[in-house]
């Protein structure tokens, strides 16, 4: 039978104990904790609590101070900084090995018609991000009104059965794919109040960042530079002034072309980077996942860390007194 063990699917034998999938885990006599179908199970319970098909586990364990380096996002914690898109894979294999080395945990998704012709067999996305593993994040790409974008949402959030976070993205034109900012702080109010949690694409703009938080979306992401672009990030000192004045999430959205991009940005302090194209249209876009990881890791720690001051001219490293010349 399956279980979900912290949020991965996990094969267990018929009338299975807590206990055996502890014991599996090599996790026996360790100090843990565990939740079972989001109620606390007592440790004296372990042994004699039998396991039913589709059951929750939640194992945790204490760690050092400063290692849990989360952010939260609409009243959940994610420990991954990267969000990646699903569009340009060559296929859903790549797709699925790509995402899998991002270690991403929120993924986007673009909803368009199904084709009634389909082929019953041909894989669904769906398939390859199951919702049990990812949190799916729907977006409006390719809407370019208010009224467009707000029906895709409310599509959305019927298809993942009442799911109210969302991306949203009002384009202005085809060439440059630049925000049409009137045409999204309208569709943002009108989802924020129809109880969406708005995750919302923007200039990298700190007044329309600003009202955008005001009106009540969960995170704002300005962009680096044009979307597909991989220009990196063309105006850091707006991303940074965005990111000082926000009481929300902060995740540069768009134009990111290789690893060193994402770590800029989470060296100016982002809570986080989603990108799709750049690994998506590298030549090898598994591997690009994988720099794209370390870059956001390397940046977040750097950010962190508090960089050294810049200076005009040099500062030896090595001390000058006590020289024998």
């Amino acid at each position: 039978m399956m279980v979900y063990v912290n949020g991965d699917t996990r094969d267990c034998a018929e009338n299975s104990k807590v206990a055996d999938v502890v014991a599996d885990l090599g996790l026996t006599g360790k100090k843990i904790a565990i939740e079972l179908n989001k109620e606390i199970l007592p440790f004296q319970q372990y042994a004699t609590q039998t396991l039913q098909a589709g059951d929750r586990l939640e194992i945790v364990h204490a760690i050092g101070g400063g290692q849990d380096d989360s952010f939260m996002l609409a009243g959940v914690s994610y420990h991954s900084r990267l969000l990646v898109g699903t569009g340009k894979y060559k296929d859903m294999e790549e797709t699925r090995l790509a995402i899998e080395a991002s270690g991403a945990q929120i993924v986007t998704v673009a909803l368009r018609r199904t084709n009634i012709g389909q082929n019953p067999g041909e894989p669904n996305l769906l398939d390859v991000i199951s919702p049990d593993k990812y949190t799916i994040l729907p977006n409006t790409a390719g809407c370019y009104t208010a009224e467009d974008a707000v029906r895709t949402c409310r599509l959305g959030r019927e298809l993942l059965g009442g799911h109210k976070l969302v991306k949203l993205e009002v384009l202005a034109d085809q060439k440059t794919l630049f925000p049409d900012v009137a045409e999204t702080y309208l569709a943002a109010e009108l989802l924020v109040k129809d109880g969406f949690d708005v995750m919302v694409y923007t200039n990298d703009d700190p007044i329309a960042a600003k009202r955008l938080e005001d009106i009540g979306c969960v995170a704002v992401m300005p962009l680096a530079a044009p979307i597909g672009s991989g220009l990196g990030v063309r105006n850091p000192y707006n991303i940074l002034t965005i990111v000082e004045n926000a009481k929300v999430p902060i995740l540069v959205d768009a134009g990111v072309g290789t690893a060193s991009d994402a770590a800029i940005a989470m060296e100016l302090g982002c809570d986080g980077v989603l990108m799709n194209t750049a690994i998506a249209a590298a030549n090898n876009p598994i591997l690009m996942a994988s720099a794209m990881r370390k870059g956001i890791e390397a940046g977040r720690e750097a950010f962190l860390a508090g960089r050294m001051p810049r200076r005009r001219f040099a500062s030896a490293s090595s001390p000058i007194d006590g020289l024998f010349f």
